[in-house]
């Protein structure tokens, strides 16, 4: 389990942190398919749009440390 994050007193779950963190992300690597001109030849756009945010919010996910523990 990802542990929350404390700002200025307001507890944020870990996984939210995450998600805003891979959306950042997916919204950078689409304006680069985008600049290339790749996203032309994409044949559904919103689908491969998901499918990017999917795949960086599971790559942050396995790639962050687990911390806590299951008792």
């Amino acid at each position: 389990m990802i542990s929350d994050i404390v700002i200025g007193g307001v507890l944020i779950p870990g996984l939210l942190a995450v998600a805003c963190l891979a959306l950042v992300l997916t919204v950078a690597i689409l304006r680069l398919l985008s600049a290339t001109g790749a996203s032309r030849r994409l044949a559904l756009p919103p689908v491969v749009e998901l499918a990017v945010l999917v795949i960086v919010f599971g790559l942050l996910v396995q790639s962050l440390p687990a911390t806590g523990s299951l008792q």
